[in-house]
């Protein structure tokens, strides 16, 4: 198969899934992801060269192997073309795929789904545990925009062959080049690169209210073991990793984001009860908001499970339910 003729069979698989995204629509990404394994396979039935694997491991890169082409899948039930991609280690590759392609479904607005060459959609890389790219379909291919791995001054091939320290090297000077008087000091080459931190950071104590709010909002969602004893002295470990690997937010005072007064009682009400639950409450339609809108990678990620958007309330309740103590979250948290 010529990679023409594939980007052919991309074009009419995409063409089929839009049509069922907008008529039926998918609830979950690993849904959507089967469905492009099935259209796939009944697009290139007649070819006997080809067997599409229904059972690949589910760190797999990339998520579809079709002959030497391989396919990565993304989906997002937000309005938005961009969506947080592979680790830079890729692990995981699968043996024989020489060109890779990426097929992203998008649910929020007007749902669509389009494909793009993996090399020319990866536009950034940031680090949460390991550094991940992050990619982005071009919505109109007139327009040049420059890939990752152009600003970086090497090509995709290239880069992935390479060890860690030296994808690191690259990493760097990136960093360096889009954020040229910003302090890069975690980013700088230690013994080790087993753990890196993001690329620019912003203290929270300087962000408006509004993003206060949602980022409160996101990290609580992400992080159940909030709801932990106050005694427990690591319970807001994983929510500022989280702040500052995925929004390069540094909170140094990370006990006040659900426990102080100013956010767990803001009208001085001398009500009592427990601070965390009262802060809770005051974000429970960010949290559902959220849990809509964050991508499913970093679910993965921090919960070691892929949950769809309208589960993840019921599943952050059943989280909190097991680490709670003195009082129950799914007792007092989201009834309206």
């Amino acid at each position: 198969m010529t990679t023409e003729e594939f980007e052919s069979l991309l074009d009419h698989c995409c063409k089929i899934l839009t049509e069922e995204a907008r008529s039926v629509g998918f609830t979950s990404s690993k849904q959507f992801e089967n469905r492009v394994r099935a259209v796939l396979s009944v697009l290139t039935a007649d070819d006997t060269s080809i067997e599409i694997d229904f059972n690949s491991p589910a760190q797999a890169f990339p998520d579809i192997a079709v002959g030497e082409y391989g396919v990565e899948v993304k989906y997002t039930t937000a309005d938005t073309w961009r969506s947080i991609a592979n680790s830079v280690l890729e692990t995981q590759r699968v043996e024989g795929v020489k060109y890779i392609y990426i097929v992203f479904g998008k649910m929020g607005g007007m749902p669509e789904v389009r494909w793009g060459e993996y090399e020319t959609s990866v536009v950034h890389v940031r680090t949460s545990h390991v550094p991940r790219f992050e990619v982005e379909i071009a919505t109109d291919k007139t327009v040049a925009r420059e890939s990752l791995f152009q600003q970086m001054g090497i090509r995709y091939e290239d880069f992935r062959q390479l060890d860690m320290s030296e994808k690191m090297k690259y990493i760097r000077a990136y960093a360096r080049k889009i954020h040229p008087d910003g302090r890069l000091w975690w980013i700088e080459e230690k013994e080790t690169d087993g753990h890196t931190l993001p690329i620019q950071a912003r203290l929270y104590t300087n962000l408006s209210p509004e993003e206060k709010k949602r980022l409160r909002a996101e990290a609580a969602l992400v992080c159940p073991g909030i709801v932990k004893s106050g005694r427990d002295r690591n319970k807001y470990d994983d929510v500022v990793l989280y702040l500052l690997t995925y929004h390069g937010v540094l909170c140094h005072q990370a006990r006040d984001l659900f426990s102080a007064g100013s956010v767990a009682n803001p009208k001085n009400d001398d009500n009592g009860g427990i601070y965390i639950e009262r802060a809770l409450k005051l974000i429970e339609n960010e949290m559902k908001q959220a849990a809509l809108e964050m991508d499913d990678a970093i679910f993965i990620e921090y919960w070691g499970e892929s949950v769809p958007p309208e589960r993840r309330i019921a599943r952050w309740l059943e989280k909190a339910d097991d680490v709670a103590k003195d009082w129950k979250p799914s007792e007092s948290l989201f009834h309206d």
